[in-house]
């Protein structure tokens, strides 16, 4: 299975890699800094530089028969297996996700502590993320609030925390899954993601290393998509 050194590490913007196989236009490497579309974030961008020939990553996903990381690449150009490969980030994209998707979780977290409401959908591109509540009602004073305070936890620079647990004991933590259709897979550890006081869920995606990178978050809108579906729109400033 690829090693995913995002989790590590996701400030790494180029990583040498080697091709273990590909299929059509799908390249499957060793190693990846590359984000696959999961947990309601968008996939990383970017190139993959072949014997000096620049291949354009479009999209990045969970292959449904292997469970394993695809690359799909623009183009008929397809290095063979056993090569050596250049990944290449779109940095401009993945920044912004990262600085959305923590933004997310200050806001998840907010909302539970103080609603004790989970989500229920949601999306993080690059240019806007959603979320949707389970709430009975769509008064958008609520979401405004929330705003507020993650604006002010923003503001206070706090580190955000990654590391993993055991299985058994993460799942113990209140609040560490905050989707209300979803729990994490069974696997020997989770990886957590803490803003000590504020939030902590278990989550793969990639996060900014301090709140204060996130910016001032901007309410977009709030629409009633029916019961226990509250959407709130949201992003962070240039």
């Amino acid at each position: 299975m690829t090693e995913l050194v995002y989790q590590n590490d996701s400030y790494i913007k180029e990583l040498d890699a080697l091709v273990v196989k590909s299929v059509g236009n799908k390249v499957f490497l060793d190693k990846t800094i590359f984000h696959p579309r999961s947990g309601g974030v968008e996939n990383d961008k970017g190139f993959l530089v072949y014997r000096d020939i620049s291949l354009r990553v479009e999209n990045v996903y969970y292959d449904r028969e292997t469970g394993d990381v695809a690359h799909e690449l623009v183009g008929d150009t397809v290095p063979n297996p056993g090569e050596k490969v250049r990944l290449v980030l779109d940095w401009d994209r993945r920044y912004r996700l990262m600085r959305l998707h923590t933004a997310a979780h200050i806001i998840s977290g907010i909302m539970y502590s103080r609603y004790n409401v989970l989500i229920t959908g949601g999306n993080i591109s690059p240019e806007y993320a959603y979320d949707d509540y389970s709430l009975d009602t769509a008064d958008r004073s609520i979401f405004e609030e929330a705003v507020r305070e993650a604006n002010e936890v923003v503001k206070k620079g706090l580190e955000v925390k990654i590391y993993w647990l055991p299985y058994d004991e993460a799942i113990k933590i209140p609040g560490i899954v905050k989707l209300a259709s979803r729990a994490p897979p069974r696997l020997e550890k989770l990886r957590i993601v803490e803003i000590p006081g504020v939030d902590i869920q278990a989550d793969g995606g990639p996060h900014v290393r301090n709140t204060s990178e996130i910016g001032e978050i901007v309410l977009l809108r709030v629409e009633n998509k029916g019961r226990g579906k509250k959407r709130l729109y949201f992003t962070v400033k240039p």
